[in-house]
């Protein structure tokens, strides 16, 4: 007798444990993709608001649709690692609902501590991480309104400037270093263990040391006083 109570009971407490590791998967899901949806926004906001573009400027039909499949499977990158739960669940309401009826699936009763709880214990990779993303999304942020402000006046949208302050006089693009920091803090917050979020900053990284590469050509064949000390994207190596 002892010892069906006691396997009732290790039954018991693994299933309860199997649930909170579950919960703790979608939680630190959710604080992902809160992460991103920031990013998100703020990129959409500076498209708008800060960037002033010149009335020549046109964006490659590949370019184009890069960055519409990007922001497409970014978000979806980063919440595969509960998609499997997601799609159970999905299947599993319906055939409840038809089993037991309406008025049997108790869809308004939830354990919201249960819930809650998880965020508290996401432990410390999710907050190093956040923080990595936070200092990357400042810096991008200040270097994007250099950026915006060196065509401050419709007038002047086809002239070009060396841009200079935060970032820039270590790199040439320091906005798309900042881009490496924040997912490398994606990455991170994620505890490393997803292929699918490796595979994302993998892509961000070779993408945009190579539009770096570029860019910094396009700098010295532009300006002859242009600063020789500048890296591409990496201070001091590239």
């Amino acid at each position: 007798m002892d010892v069906e109570l006691s396997t009732i009971a290790n039954h018991l407490t693994d299933g309860e444990s199997h649930i909170m590791s579950k919960r703790y998967i979608v939680w630190r899901t959710v604080f992902l993709l809160l992460l991103m949806e920031i990013q998100v926004w703020r990129r959409l906001y500076e498209t708008v608001y800060v960037f002033k573009y010149s009335p020549t400027a046109r964006m490659h039909i590949v370019g184009y649709f890069t960055g519409l499949f990007f922001y497409t499977a970014a978000p979806l990158s980063l919440c595969s690692m509960c998609a499997p739960e997601v799609v159970k669940f999905a299947f599993h309401c319906p055939a409840e609902f038809i089993v037991k009826g309406r008025y049997e699936v108790p869809f308004l009763k939830f354990d919201w501590s249960g819930f809650v709880n998880p965020v508290t214990k996401l432990g410390w990779f999710p907050w190093i991480g956040a923080t990595i993303f936070i200092w990357g999304w400042i810096h991008q942020r200040r270097c994007h309104a250099i950026l915006g402000s060196l065509r401050e006046h419709k007038e002047h949208t086809n002239e070009y400037r060396i841009p200079h302050g935060d970032w820039f006089e270590i790199v040439s693009c320091p906005h798309y270093l900042a881009e490496i920091v924040i997912y490398g803090g994606l990455l991170i917050a994620s505890g490393g263990s997803d292929l699918t979020i490796w595979l994302l900053f993998g892509f961000v990284v070779v993408n945009l040391v190579f539009a770096a590469a570029e860019t910094q050509r396009w700098y010295l064949r532009k300006f002859e006083n242009y600063p020789r000390t500048r890296g591409a994207i990496l201070p001091f190596i590239y």
